[in-house]
Formats: C-alpha cells, sequence, structure tokens
C-alpha cells in the first residue's frame, strides 16, 4: 500500500463488476488462507480484473484467472482503478 493510502480508501474486492480493475490493498483473514492467496500472486499493489463477482469469484491476476471464495473469514479489500 503507498504511503498516502489508508485503509479508508479501500473498498471489498467484492464490489467491483465484471471489467473493473483494481489494485490490491490488504487480504485480511487466517494466516494459512492470506499466505496461500500471496503464494499465488494475491497480494498488496497487484492490479487485478474483476471476472466474475460472487462466491466463488473469480478474477484476472496477469495472465492467469484465479477464482476463490470469499467469506466472512476472508476479505480481500482493494483500491478501485479509474472507470472502476
Amino acid at each position: 500500500m503507498s504511503e498516502q493510502t489508508t485503509v479508508d480508501d479501500l473498498v471489498p474486492l467484492s464490489v467491483l463488476r465484471p471489467g473493473d480493475m483494481a489494485e490490491i490493498g490488504l487480504v485480511l483473514g487466517r494466516p494459512e488462507d492470506v499466505h496461500r492467496l500471496e503464494e499465488m500472486g494475491l497480494r498488496g499493489g497487484t492490479s487485478v480484473e474483476m471476472i466474475s463477482p460472487g462466491s466463488p469469484c473469480i478474477i484476472r491476476l496477469g495472465a492467469n484467472k484465479l477464482c476463490f471464495r470469499a467469506d466472512d473469514l476472508l476479505s480481500v479489500l482493494v483500491r478501485p482503478g479509474p472507470g472502476s
């Protein structure tokens, strides 16, 4: 997260619509879940595109698509990009 960004600037990944771009701000949850997502590349500062919101959520991460279930125990907060 950049120095000027605060948690107040972030929104849940779930509010993005298909085609919206965003930058990952924080991934919150059980350490093992956060670690698994970070290993797949989902970490602060990474750009993503929403493919299909909901549960499971499908996002584009670089050249790959990532599908995961966000629930009460896992929260991905993002900084929406232009036009989102």
